[in-house]
C-alpha cells in the first residue's frame, strides 16, 4: 500500500545559532512538536540524523534519507553559524493523518506564529507525493518535488493537501480539505 511522503522547507529569519529569543523560541519547541507528531495516528517515520545534531544539516549522515539538499531558492548559510533553515522529510499513511498532524496541536500553535520565525519567500512551504510501499523518500526527492510544485503547481506528482491526488494519479478532495467541489482557487 502507498503512503504520503511530506517535505517541509523554510527559511528562517535569522540563523539558528542566533541567540535572539524569538529564534530560540522556535528551536526550544521544535523538539515537543517532533515528539507530539511522532505519536499521531498515521505518522511512521521520518528523517532523523543518524549521528544525532552534531554538525549542520548539509553534513550529517542520513541514512536511507540520502544527502540533505535544499531548494534553489535557498540562498542563506550553510556552516553552523549561518544555517537559516528549518526541514523535515516524513512518510504517513495517508494524506488525512498528515494533514490532522499538522493542523492540530502543538505544530498548529507553532503555524500560526510562522511569519515570526520564517520569511515570506513566495514558494511553497511543503509538498505531498506517493511512495510505494517500503520506499524511504530523499531530501533530493522532496526538493525536487518542492521545486515541481512551486514551477507548475499541484500535481499528481507533486501536491499539496488543499488539490490532492490519489495513488493512482486522480484528483481527490478529503472532507474537510481544499475547495468545496466548484470552487476555483
Amino acid at each position: 500500500m502507498p503512503h504520503i511522503a511530506l517535505y517541509t522547507f523554510g527559511v528562517l529569519k535569522s540563523p539558528l545559532a542566533d541567540p535572539a529569543p524569538l529564534t530560540r523560541e522556535f528551536h526550544d519547541s521544535s523538539e515537543a512538536v517532533y515528539r507530539t507528531i511522532s505519536q499521531h495516528p498515521g505518522y511512521l517515520a521520518r528523517a532523523e540524523a543518524a549521528d544525532g545534531d552534531r554538525g549542520t544539516h548539509f553534513d550529517l549522515d542520513w541514512g536511507a534519507w540520502g544527502e540533505f539538499a535544499v531548494p534553489a531558492w535557498y540562498g542563506k548559510g550553510h556552516t553552523v553559524e549561518t544555517i537559516a533553515l528549518a526541514a523535515t522529510l516524513s512518510l504517513w499513511t495517508d494524506v488525512r493523518p498528515a494533514f490532522d498532524a499538522i493542523y492540530t496541536g502543538l505544530h498548529r500553535a507553532a503555524l500560526n506564529r510562522r511569519h515570526d520565525w520564517f520569511e515570506r519567500t513566495g514558494h511553497p512551504g511543503y509538498v505531498c507525493w506517493w511512495v510505494s510501499d517500503g520506499v524511504i523518500p530523499t531530501w533530493q526527492d522532496g526538493v525536487s518535488r518542492l521545486e515541481h510544485l512551486h514551477d507548475h503547481g499541484p500535481a499528481p506528482h507533486a501536491f499539496t493537501f488543499h488539490h490532492s491526488f490519489a495513488p493512482e494519479g486522480t484528483p481527490t478532495r478529503i472532507e474537510g480539505i481544499g475547495p468545496k467541489s466548484g470552487q476555483v482557487r
